[in-house]
């Protein structure tokens, strides 16, 4: 069954190679593609269902909760973040990397006399 949370072929292209390079196989333990353990854990943080509530179209949630795990803990996730900023960057004609960054002088002011103040901003006596 398909969701709408299911990777389409063009995004799944996109992020291939990482899972392969990042995730590797194990060994093929797992008889469920890549792309479907994926696609289970984004129907999982799309849904915010419980892990044991995933439909059963997806494999075992032990397997993608084993599977999300892994990708946690070896960068996975946060590589495939930073190479899908760097294609929507490249397809709005920019560079794929930010060149400059902001900071909101107001924020950087405001902590430092919140000790003077306290928390209500002085109103108060």
């Amino acid at each position: 069954m398909n969701y709408p949370t299911d990777l389409t072929d063009e995004q799944w292209s996109a992020i291939e190679p990482i899972i392969k390079l990042m995730v590797g196989n194990y060994g093929n333990r797992s008889i469920w593609p890549k792309r479907e353990l994926i696609n289970a854990v984004l129907y999982l943080t799309k849904t915010g269902c419980q892990w044991k509530m995933l439909p059963n179209d997806f494999p075992p949630h032990n397997t993608v909760w084993s599977f999300f795990r892994r990708a946690r803990d070896n960068g996975t996730w946060q590589l495939i973040n930073a190479e899908l900023a760097a294609l929507s960057r490249l397809q709005d004609g920019r560079k794929a990397d930010p060149t400059f960054s902001l900071i909101d002088s107001q924020s950087v002011k405001t902590t430092s006399a919140s000790d003077e103040r306290g928390i209500d901003g002085g109103k108060k006596n």
